[in-house]
């Protein structure tokens, strides 16, 4: 999934102050309606210090496009998040891409996900001993572990790591890598990557090296598994897909064609209302529920072989 990265010569930005739950609404209905290789959205929280006197914090929205957006349509999507008030109060300009860089970085803290905390590196230093730190470079850093997909998998990878220690690992549609960095890191053991998008492949291999990771995560362009590199090297014992609820659907058959007999497999880009029928195009397979996490709407799914999961763990988020 292409979330976090930068939309190709991303030269427009929306912005908008509102409160935190419209900003979160405001980025998920951007990232359900748009093409993610064109454009990208962030939500955070204002520096407290430059808003003490408010009891509740005020949050930034920015919606980056590669090319000028339809404002009239955008900002319909805005006031059926929000408000009309929040959607007139909104604002379009043309940026250059260093713009973005900046901006993104400003807005970004440390996120923790069990063992693992994703960060920028203004926040290298900040990260504990015991942590497993994951920075992602500055041109490619919103969104990776802060929005609920990510942080999802990276929660329910912290739990399996905990009750197991999977030797074959595969991250189908990589993105920036952090989900194969952490498996790898974690391990010390290879993982085998790939997603459709150069751009996204270029962006896991820098990561990976910033990491000290590049021995473990070697990601590949591939459609899906269709790569020697990642077919070659199952079945596998942890399949995780951060992708989205039709490209899931349409790789069920892949992904279970490639998982050991006792595998686990993660998937996440999920509304809720996805969820019945991407575990019904696995269940053909074999798969069923075992456990679940939400974070702010988007559902990680853990699946397992056997009968009908009728009472799946439910993951504290």
């Amino acid at each position: 999934m292409q979330e976090g990265l930068l939309p190709n010569n991303a030269a427009h930005v929306m912005r908008v102050v509102c409160d935190a739950a419209s900003a979160r609404a405001i980025a998920d209905i951007v990232v359900e309606s748009f093409d993610p290789a064109e454009t990208a959205a962030a939500a955070f929280e204002i520096d407290a210090g430059q808003q003490s006197w408010k009891e509740a914090p005020d949050w930034t929205v920015e919606v980056f496009f590669a090319e000028a957006p339809d404002e009239d349509f955008v900002r319909m999507l805005v006031a059926g998040a929000s408000n009309e008030a929040i959607a007139k109060a909104a604002r379009f300009d043309s940026v250059e891409q260093k713009d973005w860089v900046a901006s993104s970085l400003e807005g970004l803290k440390p996120v923790r996900a069990g063992r693992f905390v994703v960060h920028g590196s203004h926040d290298r230093g900040n990260v504990a001993p015991n942590a497993v730190g994951l920075e992602i470079e500055a041109a490619l850093a919103f969104g990776t572990g802060h929005h609920g997909t990510t942080r999802g998998c990276l929660l329910m990878l912290d739990l399996l790591l905990k009750r197991r220690r999977p030797r074959r690992i595969l991250d189908v549609g990589t993105g920036t890598g952090v989900l194969a960095m952490a498996a790898g890191r974690a391990l010390r053991q290879s993982v085998a990557a790939g997603d459709i998008d150069p751009i996204a492949v270029d962006a896991a291999r820098k990561n990976a090296l910033l990491n000290g990771a590049g021995p473990y995560v070697r990601p590949v362009v591939a459609r899906g598994l269709e790569h020697p590199a990642l077919r070659g090297r199952g079945p596998y014992d942890l399949i995780m897909a951060n992708i989205l609820a039709k490209p899931l659907r349409l790789l069920a058959p892949s992904i279970v064609a490639q998982a050991a007999p006792e595998a686990d497999i993660v998937l996440s880009g999920l509304l809720a209302r996805d969820v019945p029928g991407v575990l019904t195009a696995y269940a053909a397979g074999g798969f069923a529920l075992a456990a679940r996490g939400d974070i702010e709407g988007w559902a990680c799914l853990l699946l397992r072989r056997g009968g009908a999961a009728t009472r799946p763990s439910r993951v504290r988020h």
